[in-house]
């Protein structure tokens, strides 16, 4: 608050003016700024792991969550089998293998039975193909030597083979009764693989996430609608929705971008109100604050019921969590307003959002795997709170800082492949070891 002038010699008086007390009683205290790792304790207590489930083709399932365990209901391999295209033969022959040579008394294609090898002889044998009873070694074709006969090809060894080699064992990957992939488990192109091995067909997946994406404000514009050069005066295109829209995508969800909003309380309210009532997550960005045409944060309050959070983060100190009900149902959707600006909306959704879909869909987050790397840069004037520099990573093993860290600048998330998750108030030196957020992660 402004002081007045004290009639002491020039001096500023350190008693504050009966206009000070007024704008103080006028003038409600902030909250404390509330740190990230706080917040997200907070907000994934609110989650509740949806249940639904439905049955999906295993080719469709990839980036779908599992509803139940999968138990294999055999062994994989199935039999004893030749990692290699060789011959197979007994231990007991190798001596006479190496110096003079056995012949070949069948040949073992994938698919094929095996039946017994002759004592004293080799198998010809395939990758995949079953290992005929009595053989107990494989020996890569490169280290045989094969000398054709009348009678039929002779085959000497050039080493010798130990016990078990180059034999896939029954069971060695699955074992019948294994659970194979776990409920809650965020299925990739590779559990689809796994799943296939044991004759799975299709799968129960967590029906999708309902989200709802809302974007409020008269002077949005949705691209296409005008030409670059026709925007109205102190009209933007609306961008947040777009990069939002993609990273629910890729988290599984299936998103309902509403048209934009017009800044009225009753437009807000209908809204919001629709949303609930057919989705699981309403997303915002901006619209919280307690300006005259904020009117997101009454609307959420009058259908339900709303927090709001002033982070200890940068960008992104602006956040809110919520509920709204569900019209003819004893159920809510639940709400999240992230900040206007694009690179608070991107940074928070990351860092928030990401982690509170993942436990709605009962998936153990894991959370970003940060990675300690050079900083070849200088920060000398870091902020009080937690900050997500946007940095990319060079040819000399360190990493690059964009020029411009403001949280109105998209460019910056563009240009950068990761984040450098900074302390409070810890300056940088060209040169310091810094935690590095990689980019594929916080998006994948």
């Amino acid at each position: 608050t402004r002081r007045r002038r004290s009639a002491n010699a020039g001096m500023n008086s350190t008693s504050p003016t009966p206009n000070d007390n007024k704008l103080a009683q006028q003038t409600p205290a902030r909250p404390p700024l509330k740190s990230l790792d706080d917040a997200l304790l907070e907000l994934l207590a609110n989650a509740s792991p949806l249940t639904s489930v439905e049955d999906v083709l295993l080719q469709l399932a990839d980036g779908r969550v599992l509803g139940n365990d999968v138990v294999a209901q055999l062994d994989v391999p199935g039999f004893d089998n030749s990692s290699v295209d060789g011959y197979a033969l007994n231990i007991a022959d190798t001596s006479t293998a190496l110096r003079e040579g056995l012949p070949q008394s069948a040949r073992i294609p994938a698919g094929h039975f095996s039946g017994n090898l002759v004592g004293g002889t080799v198998a010809r044998i395939f990758t995949g193909a079953p290992i005929p009873v009595n053989a107990n070694a494989v020996v890569m074709q490169e280290d045989c030597l094969v000398s054709p006969q009348p009678a039929g090809d002779v085959v000497r060894l050039t080493q010798a083979p130990t016990p078990g080699q180059n034999i896939r064992l029954r069971g060695e990957d699955i074992a019948n009764g294994q659970v194979v992939v776990r409920k809650g488990t965020r299925l990739t192109p590779a559990h689809l693989g796994l799943l296939a091995s044991i004759g799975q067909a299709h799968v129960s997946v967590l029906k999708p996430l309902r989200v709802a994406l809302l974007s409020t404000g008269d002077e949005l514009v949705m691209p296409g609608a005008v030409a670059a050069d026709a925007l109205p005066p102190g009209a933007i295109f609306s961008s947040n929705g777009f990069f939002l829209s993609t990273l629910l995508t890729r988290l599984g969800a299936h998103v309902t971008e509403l048209a934009i909003v017009a800044d009225t309380l009753a437009d807000t309210q209908a809204a919001l109100q629709h949303a609930a009532n057919d989705h699981d997550l309403i997303v915002s960005t901006g619209g919280v604050s307690v300006g005259e045409e904020d009117h997101v944060k009454p609307a959420v309050q009058s259908l339900g019921s709303l927090d709001l959070w002033a982070l200890a983060i940068k960008p992104g100190k602006p956040f809110a969590y919520g509920r709204i009900n569900r019209l003819n149902a004893a159920s809510c959707a639940h709400f999240v307003g992230l900040p206007g600006n694009p690179v608070s909306s991107f940074v928070t959704f990351v860092v928030l959002v990401r982690p509170f879909i993942d436990r709605l869909l009962g998936v153990s987050h894991a959370g970003v795997h940060a990675l300690p790397m050079t900083a070849h840069f200088d920060w000398p004037k870091p902020d009080k709170r937690r900050e997500f520099l946007r940095v990319k990573r060079n040819t000399l093993g360190g990493l690059d800082l964009y020029p411009n860290q403001s949280s109105g600048v998209l460019t910056s998330v563009s240009w950068a492949d990761g984040f450098v998750d900074n302390p409070p108030s810890q300056s940088i030196s060209r040169g310091d070891t810094v935690s590095f957020w990689p980019m594929s992660q916080c998006i994948a």
